[in-house]
């Protein structure tokens, strides 16, 4: 089997021939299997949208497959990055920050929302190592995204692109609220339009519209999902993604063509909420969390005030400017990380997104087509798109950061070891 699999060419995959990539994930070995379960369970959530197979812990239970199906797998090697470093200083840093926080047993209740990623990411990066394996896993994670994006966008055009303050809603899970399943549209229409765009010379022009389809619905569901903060961060990546040529005619209609799309399917009521950006109730709210917060970590700058301690230390000092029914998180991710960890939290968490930036832009498709060096081009965007509309909310420990950090070395890793066996081979 291993012998046919090599006989698959990078390129059978590339024009999505849907039975040869069958045949080659079939003879895959397991721990590759599973974490494109995990994948698949994180994002999809079939167990919460269909209450009769949610009868075991399906994520838990691949994250565990995959680790037992390292041991049988004779090609997963260590993969060393900056990352990786960076990965378990954050985690010493947590530790330390739980140990001395004001309230250590809130501390400790949440170790797992990091640890687990710190387990994901390890795991992604080690098993997802040939370019076959990378494109599969990526496929994967396009087509659960994808699946979000189609369904969603063809819900708010049958309720007639209107306005509703909820925005739009995904499964139960990390992009269940309007404002998170807008970041992960921010994160998925990049990756999928470079993604469209590298395997154009390699399939049919039907699917490549069909392939064309993920970005376009990805983009109409940040419009739909009523979050001012995704909204902005659309904007800020389209004028990047466009910024060395914005000035030519062409490109200058293109875009203004673009943006009045964009401001014409955007419902009334949400062009009202920009107006009204920094005076309505839950604005407010948010500038006081971040004062406060702000301040909190002058007061606390080496740890903070303890891992996820935010909560219970506003409403204990500062109970005046709780505007709301209670106390919730800062509604953003400096802020966060700051108030947990201190500055020195905050010094590796900046440094995640530097090196993860740095990999992006320095990406090379070694013996491929220039356009699948637009994969790590566009990583940056996605990774920008998380950054801007972090500034309003709070998940700086949700999948967005630490899968794009996993796809990103196992991205480098992939197509760097593919590139040494090519030129063993001459």
């Amino acid at each position: 089997m291993r012998k046919k699999l090599k006989e698959i060419a990078d390129e059978d995959l590339y024009s999505l021939n849907i039975g040869m990539a069958w045949r080659y994930f079939k003879g895959e070995s397991f721990a590759f299997w599973m974490i494109c379960a995990y994948l698949f369970f994180e994002y999809v959530r079939p167990q919460s949208i269909i209450p009769a197979i949610d009868f075991l812990p399906w994520t838990q239970l691949t994250i565990i497959g995959a680790f037992l199906g390292c041991f049988a797998d004779r090609t997963v090697r260590w993969v060393s990055s900056s990352i990786n470093i960076l990965l378990i200083l954050f985690l010493v840093v947590i530790l330390l920050s739980s140990v001395f926080a004001y309230f250590p047993s809130v501390s400790y209740a949440k170790l797992e929302n990091y640890y687990l990623w710190v387990i994901i990411y390890f795991l992604i990066i080690n098993i997802v190592n040939t370019r076959k394996r990378f494109f599969l896993f990526l496929c994967v994670f396009l087509l659960a995204s994808a699946k979000l994006s189609l369904s969603l966008s063809l819900t708010w055009a049958k309720r007639g692109f209107s306005f509703t303050d909820w925005g739009l809603s995904g499964p139960p899970g990390f992009f269940q609220n309007s404002g998170e399943l807008a970041i992960q549209m921010l994160v998925f229409w990049p990756i999928a339009w470079a993604f469209a765009h590298s395997l154009k010379p390699y399939v049919s022009k039907r699917w490549y519209q069909l392939i064309m389809l993920m970005p376009i619905t990805a983009i109409m569901v940040i419009l739909g999902a009523s979050s001012r903060g995704g909204q902005l961060a659309l904007v800020v990546q389209l004028i990047l993604m466009n910024y060395r040529t914005v000035f030519k005619p062409k490109v200058l209609i293109s875009c203004c063509v673009a943006f009045f799309l964009l401001w014409t399917f955007l419902p009334d009521e949400q062009k009202e909420r920009f107006e009204t950006m920094g005076e309505d109730k839950t604005s407010q709210q948010r500038i006081l969390y971040w004062e406060n917060g702000l301040e909190m970590i002058k007061e606390n700058p080496i740890l903070g005030v303890g891992y996820f301690n935010f909560v219970p230390y506003f409403a204990r000092y500062y109970p005046e400017d709780v505007l709301l029914k209670k106390a919730e998180l800062p509604h953003n991710i400096f802020i966060q990380i700051g108030t947990d960890t201190g500055l020195l939290g905050l010094g590796v968490f900046s440094g995640f997104l530097l090196v993860a930036f740095q990999l992006g832009s320095r990406f090379k498709a070694e013996g491929c087509e220039n356009r699948q060096a637009l994969i790590g081009r566009c990583a940056n965007l996605s990774l920008i798109g998380f950054v801007v509309a972090g500034q309003f909310v709070t998940v700086a420990y949700y999948p967005f950061l630490w899968i794009h950090l996993a796809l990103v070395v196992a991205l480098n890793n992939s197509f760097k070891a593919s590139g040494k066996q090519r030129q063993g081979r001459t």
